[in-house]
């Protein structure tokens, strides 16, 4: 992905946020009809876990390909929660994600511009994330370099966590070091995303929520998303 899908052009304003459900919380034997039931979703996000770099086992390329085939258009962001990541990124955006990010903490600075390197190469939009408890900063040397920068409001690796308010000085930072030096790259967050915590991210200013849990634990997805991206 790049500017052409306006990832990492979001005006200053941020009159509402786009919202990226992500399917691990999403029912597999209705994946079809569930993402079907919701045309107005921004973005699908997917998350791929190793059960090393966080204790849980989730998706991997299949779940990525199988989507990319059933719709060829929606944007797929896929978010990497794992080791070793310059080994896969560039296999998920050459599979297909339109958005692939990977965690601060999971390489060392040289192997991090390699792996984003490697994503841009295939054309997909880099992404940075960071954990609750590692420092905004460590994001600061990469957004120049990169389409999303990815708070996690909860510890990753399970959905249906409680959104930590401690995120939301991370996003007000971020969006004063990004708008002050005019660079192009979206905050997104990530993590016990509901109408309310979704109203004060927007707010902080955010400009991409992940919703798990309270999307596809809706009866209404459709109604669902709405409730997020205005909240």
């Amino acid at each position: 992905m790049d500017c052409e899908h306006n990832i990492g052009a979001t005006a200053p304003g941020r009159a509402f946020c786009r919202v990226a459900p992500s399917i691990l919380s999403a029912d597999f034997l209705r994946l079809g009809a569930q993402l079907a039931s919701m045309p107005n979703a921004d973005l699908i996000h997917l998350d791929v876990m190793d059960g090393h770099f966080v204790p849980n086992l989730s998706l991997g390329l299949p779940v990525l390909e199988a989507l990319r085939r059933f719709d060829a258009e929606t944007l797929i962001d896929c978010h990497l929660m794992i080791d070793n990541p310059l080994l896969y990124a560039g296999k998920f955006a050459l599979a297909g994600a339109n958005i692939v990010t990977v965690h601060v903490e999971a390489a060392t600075d040289a192997e991090l511009r390699r792996v984003l390197a490697d994503i841009k190469s295939f054309g997909a939009t880099a992404g940075l994330s960071l954990k609750p408890g590692t420092p905004v900063e460590a994001l600061y040397p990469y957004l120049a370099d990169i389409g999303v920068a990815l708070v996690m409001a909860v510890e990753p690796g399970f959905g249906g966590q409680t959104f930590q308010n401690s995120a939301l000085e991370k996003i007000r930072d971020l969006r004063t070091y990004i708008d002050k030096r005019g660079i192009a790259c979206d905050i997104e967050v990530d993590g016990g995303i509901n109408p309310k915590s979704a109203k004060k991210c927007r707010e902080a200013g955010a400009d991409i929520l992940v919703a798990g849990n309270y999307v596809f634990g809706a009866t209404d997805l459709k109604q669902a998303v709405e409730n997020i991206r205005n909240g």
